[in-house]
């Protein structure tokens, strides 16, 4: 038998050399400019993100397509992987898929060997189910690869073969710095941005805009962070990359099975939280924090639709989607901004599996000519869509107010869709605010009081009658909800319902599409 011959040492010296001309040691001067400016590499978050010695790379050798004005040594050099990082790694110990654009090559330009990578990779993500985290930042599409012959580009499947992992796989996106055109396309479709402060965010860039003859604007001017998290387009806004990658493996690990359980706050405190006048506002987020496991609430959103609270938690290990009205603002009534906020966060957890818990303490509806402009009537009835839809199980809680339509929009269009409706003691359910509902039911016999001083005296005594009849032992006395509870309890109660409804083990999702808005 012959011997095999040994691997030529010249050509693991031409591999080695080749390798790492890859790698950021190669640019010296780039990656120091990027590093005074505050940022980090591609390579550098990558090696942040995924577990240690995890991560296979695809395509490190690829090179800008422009040999046609270009030496092949010149590109080697200067367009390593063709400005796309991308491969598998581990999470948190478990498989994913990482690309990145590498702002150091061409500006982060999309090219179209880049392309041909992000199709391989988005088809191994389909394939193999595996999430997917896009660090995004990049100028768009890039003009100059004359080694393909282009009329319009329009023929690249990367965009395509992104959206249509929407509700296959949970896919992150990770913006900062500029990120204009095709870039933030990307960015657009998944399923969550985490974008850092010095992040601009666009459909076009400036020269874009002033070849549309649109004016001339600096970047920063184009999508800031202000304006992108206000808008609802951001959903984590954070300081910087460092902090983005932290955020985009916290994110993660929602979709990755049970978490070690964690320590809770001390449940006691949420007999307290909640002031029984209805009137006085309050921050609905520490409830939402005291009911998760420690340190495992990521807040979505947070400046867009304040009315209305989303955010992702743990709870005894179980990742798990909350929705929450924000008496802070609108009193917590269901806007139209609220309704579509809450609708797109229930179509994302019924995807992937998440069970959602709804802590309600709303007035209804919004109401009111201004109200109407904003298309109401479309946008709140969206809520009770998405929510009647749910596959994964519903968990409400009346922590005070439960009034008309919009209480019943966040228990999924009734009290009794969800697996279990819950209301804390000085809950009060009704289908319209009490004060309205007697101006409005004893109309008549109000007017027929002339002083409007006893008119007055009349509505409140009539309110506190009323109130009394709304109250949550009176609804669980018919069995409109479920049970009334001690709110130290709710925590144990929700995990308890979980675990009867998963059958001790994960929930499927329906995998539909998700609403990129």
């Amino acid at each position: 038998m012959a011997s095999a011959e040994a691997t030529d040492g010249s050509a693991l010296q031409e591999i080695s050399r080749r390798r790492a001309l890859t790698l950021d040691a190669a640019r010296p001067q780039p990656v120091a400019a990027r590093h005074a400016a505050g940022g980090r590499t591609a390579r550098e978050n990558i090696a942040d993100l995924v577990d240690e010695d995890s991560f296979v790379e695809y395509g490190a050798f690829a090179t800008a397509a422009q040999e046609q004005h270009r030496s092949v040594e010149e590109l080697i050099e200067r367009t390593p992987a063709d400005g796309l990082v991308g491969g598998t790694a581990r999470v948190n110990g478990l498989p994913c898929a990482v690309l990145s654009y590498d702002y150091l090559v061409m500006a982060g330009t999309q090219g179209m060997r880049g392309h041909h990578k992000t199709d391989r990779l988005l088809g191994l993500a389909e394939r193999l189910g595996l999430p997917v985290v896009f660090f995004a930042e990049g100028g768009g599409g890039r003009p100059g690869d004359s080694d393909y012959p282009v009329v319009s580009a329009l023929d690249v499947r990367s965009f395509a073969m992104w959206a249509k992992l929407s509700g296959v796989v949970p896919r992150i996106a990770v913006v900062a710095g500029r990120c204009f055109a095709g870039n933030a396309v990307i960015a657009g479709c998944s399923d969550f941005i985490v974008a850092t402060s010095n992040s601009n965010l666009g459909m076009a860039g400036p020269a874009m805009i002033a070849g549309g003859g649109m004016g001339r604007f600096e970047p920063e001017e184009i999508g800031p962070i202000d304006v992108q998290t206000r808008n609802g387009v951001v959903d984590v806004a954070v300081r910087d990359e460092a902090e983005a990658v932290a955020v985009a493996r916290k994110l993660l690990g929602y979709f990755q099975g049970h978490a070690a359980p964690a320590a809770a706050a001390g449940q006691e405190r949420l007999r307290s939280v909640v002031p029984q006048r209805e009137q006085v506002a309050y921050d609905v987020r520490p409830v939402v924090t005291t009911l998760a496991d420690e340190g495992s609430v990521t807040f979505l959103r947070e400046k867009f639709a304040p009315e209305l609270v989303t955010a992702l938690i743990h709870l005894e290990g179980r990742a798990v989607g909350v929705i929450a009205n924000q008496t802070l603002h609108m009193a917590g009534a269901i806007t139209s901004n609220a309704a579509d906020k809450a609708a797109r966060f229930l179509q994302l957890c019924d995807s992937f599996g998440l069970p959602v818990v709804s802590l309600v303490d709303t007035p209804g509806m919004m109401v009111g000519p201004e109200a109407e402009k904003t298309a109401l009537v479309r946008h709140t009835s969206r809520l009770l869509v998405a929510g009647a839809r749910l596959q994964v199980p519903l968990i409400g809680v009346v922590l005070r107010r439960g009034y008309g339509l919009g209480a019943q929009a966040m228990l999924g269009g009734s009290t009794h869709e969800p697996v279990l409706t819950l209301a804390w003691p000085s809950a009060h359910l009704g289908p319209m605010g009490l004060e309205g509902a007697v101006r409005l039911g004893m109309r008549k016999q109000l007017e027929a009081i002339a002083d409007d001083a006893e008119r007055e005296r009349a509505v409140r005594q009539l309110t506190e009658v009323y109130r009394e009849k709304a109250k949550a032992l009176n609804a669980a006395r018919v069995f409109e909800i479920d049970d009334v509870i001690d709110p130290a309890d709710t925590r144990r109660i929700i995990a308890a319902t979980l675990d009867a409804a998963a059958a001790g083990g994960r929930l499927a999702g329906s995998r539909r599409p998700i609403d990129t808005w």
